[in-house]
């Protein structure tokens, strides 16, 4: 029951995990919303989904990820800054990642959810809530003096600067200006191609550093697999009973020790073989010749 419990528990922590990191990571998403662009007189400008030249709001997510505005607040006053909740379950309020949405402001909430309930002729701010209804995400002060077809908003998305730009882009990037592509930057970078051959070898060389460890680390796993268990060694120290039988894995040891005893137990030959002179000192009275005498002649 305990390794039951013990296995299940891992499971929940995870699981918690994921969901507060979820309700986290929602609630960083909301920050990433900015108001892009907005349109205060529409006299021959965009026409919405009835056809109709309304004010229009631009927002733009910031962020590399979707993020859901629904439930989030869009107010012409901060004093009531609930003034338009945007409805939530609509998969049309999911904004793309460096993505926009755009909302009419022509006081017609019944035509849809992108439709608010006010307009800007005579706005001064415009701003969006989060879904607490009370941290300001973002908020843009409309100047006076507004032009009809004239946009005011952000040159470049990521900035800060409000301008009135020369062309109106709803739904899509305000700088549309010609952007050098990455490889076109590259290439300005390294012209010769020095530095791509370099991270080509890079590349290579860790990838087969990694395969490598890898496969190194699975043969030992897989040779560790292989090899059999062996027992742990008994303890010699303690008395054996007589009667007691010992198993085939000391019968075998024991065998091929008195085997390998009896093999070496043979004399060594020296194989050099030493010749020496014996030297004799000559006498003549040790010889023979002196004590042998000749027979005496009888003529």
């Amino acid at each position: 029951m305990r390794k039951k419990i013990n296995k299940i528990i891992p499971g929940i922590v995870a699981l918690l995990l994921i969901i507060f990191t979820s309700i986290s990571v929602d609630a960083q998403n909301a920050v990433a919303l900015k108001l892009n662009e907005i349109l205060v007189i529409n006299d021959s400008n965009a026409v919405d989904d009835f056809g109709e030249h309304s004010a229009w709001i631009e927002i733009f997510n910031s962020s590399y990820n979707t993020v859901n505005i629904g439930g989030c607040y869009l107010t012409d006053d901060l004093n009531n800054p609930t003034k338009y909740w945007i409805p939530t379950g609509d998969p049309a309020t999911k904004i793309s990642a460096r993505c926009y949405t755009v909302f009419w402001a022509d006081n017609h909430p019944t035509r849809g959810i992108f439709h608010l309930n006010f307009d800007l002729k005579e706005s001064t701010t415009i701003a969006i809530f989060d879904a607490n209804g009370k941290t300001l995400l973002d908020k843009i002060e409309i100047p006076a003096g507004q032009k009809p077809d004239v946009t005011y908003g952000r040159p470049v998305n990521d900035s800060d600067e409000l301008v009135y730009l020369e062309k109106s882009t709803p739904g899509a990037n305000n700088d549309y200006t010609k952007k050098k592509s990455a490889g076109e930057n590259f290439v300005e970078l390294d012209p010769y191609g020095i530095g791509m051959t370099m991270i080509a070898m890079m590349v290579v060389f860790s990838a087969l550093a990694i395969l490598f460890i890898i496969y190194k680390n699975m043969g030992r796993f897989f040779i560790r697999k292989a090899m059999p268990k062996v027992k742990p060694v008994t303890d010699y120290s303690k008395p054996v009973h007589e009667n007691a039988e010992m198993s085939g894995e000391v019968n075998a040891a024991i065998a091929m020790a008195i085997h390998l005893y009896t093999s070496e137990m043979h004399d060594y030959e020296n194989t050099v073989l030493t010749i020496q002179k014996v030297s004799r000192t000559y006498s003549p009275w040790s010889s023979k010749i002196y004590t042998l005498r000749k027979i005496p002649n009888n003529r």
